[in-house]
């Protein structure tokens, strides 16, 4: 059965020494927000998750939720280790201490929550969607249904969703049917039918509060006519306690490859009563507030899964023994040497370390940036980050899922025969990352994202702050005697890049295609370069510390070598990715339809 122990070391090196955590002290809200305040946080999040939250994985995957007249009831332990997390204030971490919260920073909440998704992905969708919600309601709600609603779901009693998707729509969401009808003491009457409701209905609190799109009787037509809703599955009352059922229930649960101890929801509105979030036909803004939150968080699911296969992983080439090595007989004291003497198994296990700790890397970086455009008085700064944010949204998601699929892919495959099996919990790894890929925007949308809206939004600002800090870098490191190594691959990839990056931007502008066309490859090849970028700065920190003193455990001698495993064996990646963005989308849209 597979075991997890959260990767304080890597995430601490992350945090202070990588990204500097205890610099955003220096922010009003922030101000006591350093290592001695975070530390013990990291800590006890780290015991959460290792003796409430992982043990309850696999029995969770098994059991499965339970849907039966209306009610759904989650997996055995999930209810105790729920009311566990609200007692510890997990749920309010990076909500304001106004309504509640903890008020700390996203880099720490990410952290915490990657290894809540480490331990134990299913659960962690029951709070995921209620902090998004909190997001969105803050940000356009009205101050009474701030009061009303919000610090009841900071503490966890009540819990949220995002109601999107439609059975005949996804992601084209201006095809939504869902129906407003103003009522006349200012609330809409709420009717239609939603698909694929992460926590939709369960038993974990004692009411639900869905944000629903649906349409005005007086909509524009596509995604100009949407709204935004607040709908609560109880009534609540102007004191604050419960009244009757509201019209909307569950009519279903999907039975699913993975995530099986988290309810997936179809939803049926029955003239339910809502109350308009932000703006009339304004919704999408509004609910962008939440998805975008949550697409960061989906791409931290990729790490985290990412993670524990590679834990699960290095602990049986440990211990498995099989074979000799190639080079000689390594352990003469055993039947055999442990599978960890074989190229591929190191191979593969370098490849699992160097893209998850890169992506952690890079996941830090952009939160830091998150922090910085909500807590900055500096308008440039402020605008900076959300810039920085906006473009860096769809590369964390994608390449982070992707990645931490092919990582937990590869964890079976360490494994063999015996990963393929139930027993030792590596196949859970891949049924449960591979919706990661999926919600909050497929990884294809994502890179049509990047290419279509990202790339060129404000002819192009959003992209020089990428560009700029890593030409800046390159040019003061790349004949450095020492960095020298690390910095001139990413070199080469960088100028790559920005050559694919000009080709999608002239040829998308004669033909869209041609920028469709090669949207997925070129998310790749900027993710790639982007760890390579953070590769390059851990080794500056790590390799004046490797073997000294300081280095007693090994830490920074290994950061080191793992950024040389990634520049040689997995960066190169980006001259195949370079020549399929170059060579156009000819080959694909030029095949007739009735030949596929």
């Amino acid at each position: 059965m597979a075991s997890y122990k959260a990767p304080l070391r890597d995430i601490r090196f992350a945090l202070y020494e990588l990204h500097d955590v205890e610099g955003l002290t220096k922010l009003p809200g922030y101000e006591e927000m350093g290592r001695d305040l975070l530390d013990p946080v990291l800590d006890e999040a780290a015991k959460f998750c290792e003796e409430v939250l992982q043990p309850l994985n696999r029995s969770g995957d098994e059991e499965g939720c339970h849907f039966e007249n209306g009610v759904v009831r989650t997996p055995k332990g999930f209810d105790n280790a729920y009311k566990l997390f609200c007692q510890g204030g997990w749920g309010g971490l990076n909500v304001p201490a106004e309504w509640g919260g903890q008020g700390m920073p996203h880099m720490v909440g990410m952290m915490i929550e990657e290894m809540i998704c480490s331990a134990n992905l299913s659960f962690n969708n029951y709070p995921m969607l209620t902090a998004g919600a909190i997001r969105a309601i803050l940000a356009y709600g009205s101050q009474e249904l701030k009061d009303k609603y919000v610090p009841k779901m900071v503490e966890g009693t009540w819990s949220g969703t995002m109601c999107l998707t439609e059975s005949h729509c996804g992601t084209d969401l201006g095809l939504i049917r869902t129906k407003a009808v103003p009522a006349e003491d200012g609330s809409y009457k709420i009717t239609g039918t939603k698909i694929f409701i992460t926590s939709g209905e369960h038993d974990l609190t004692e009411n639900i509060v869905h944000l629903v799109l649906a349409k005005l009787p007086d909509a524009p037509k596509g995604a100009k006519g949407i709204s935004l809703f607040l709908v609560p599955k109880v009534m609540v009352k102007d004191d604050g306690k419960l009244g009757p059922r509201n019209g909307v229930a569950c009519g279903a649960i999907e039975h699913k490859m993975g995530i099986r101890a988290s309810a997936t929801c179809v939803m049926n509105f029955d003239g339910a009563t809502g109350w308009l979030i932000g703006e009339p036909h304004k919704g999408m803004r509004a609910m962008f507030v939440m998805m975008n939150a949550a697409r960061l968080t989906v791409g931290l699911q990729g790490i985290a899964l990412g993670e524990a296969s590679y834990q699960g992983a290095t602990t049986y080439a440990r211990e498995r023994i099989q074979g000799r090595s190639l080079t000689g007989t390594k352990y003469p004291d055993k039947a055999a040497d442990p599978i960890l003497v074989h190229p591929d198994v190191r191979r593969n296990l370098l490849t699992m370390r160097a893209t998850t700790e890169g992506c952690r890397a890079l996941a830090v970086w952009v939160s830091r940036a998150l922090d910085m455009l909500e807590h900055t008085s500096d308008p440039v700064a402020r605008q900076d980050a959300e810039d920085f944010v906006a473009l860096m949204t769809p590369i964390v998601k994608a390449l982070s899922t992707d990645l931490g699929f092919d990582n937990t892919n590869i964890g079976v495959q360490i494994f063999g025969g015996h990963g393929y099996i139930r027993e030792h919990g590596m196949e859970q790894f891949v049924r449960d990352a591979r919706i990661a890929q999926l919600y909050e925007g497929t990884n294809g949308i994502q890179a049509l994202d990047l290419v279509a809206r990202k790339m060129s939004a404000h002819a192009g600002r959003s992209l020089r702050h990428f560009f700029h800090p890593v030409a800046a870098y390159v040019e003061a490191k790349v004949e450095d005697e020492t960095m020298g190594p690390f910095v001139q691959p990413l070199a080469k990839a960088f100028v790559r890049l920005q050559q694919a990056t000009a080709q999608i931007a002239q040829k998308g502008m004669s033909n869209p295609d041609e920028a469709g066309a090669a949207a997925t490859e070129y998310l790749r090849l900027f993710g790639l370069v982007a760890l390579a970028y953070m590769w390059c700065r851990s080794v500056e920190i790590a390799l004046p510390k490797a073997g000294t003193a300081e280095d007693s455990d090994g830490f920074y001698k290994a950061k080191v070598a793992t950024a040389k495993f990634y520049m040689e064996r997995v960066l190169p990646q980006s001259s195949g990715l370079f020549s399929a963005i170059m060579s156009g989308g000819k080959t694909m849209m030029a095949f007739e339809d009735a030949a596929f």
